[in-house]
């Protein structure tokens, strides 16, 4: 979150959107109350693509960002017909 500059946090937020916008991403972000400040939720086309808004995020100094694949129900159902 960067504790420095906490009281900025929904502005930052709402560029990082903002420059989301720009690209095929769909998103959500939501503040919470464990080991990360932010949850931010995306969907962009390919990997590729959301590892690169990643890193130009990251590259601005105010956050850590890691990422993480993540399956609908449809998708799990269809990964777990595939197990024999």
């Amino acid at each position: 979150m960067g504790v420095r500059n906490v009281k900025d946090t929904v502005k930052r937020g709402e560029a990082t959107i903002a420059e989301a916008e720009n690209g095929d991403e769909d998103h959500e972000e939501l503040w919470t109350m464990a080991a990360y400040d932010v949850v931010a939720l995306f969907e962009a086309p390919d990997d590729e693509t959301m590892t690169a808004f990643a890193c130009k995020v990251s590259s601005l100094g105010n956050v850590n960002t890691g990422t993480m694949r993540a399956f609908r129900k449809e998708e799990m159902e269809d990964i777990l017909a595939k197990i024999k």
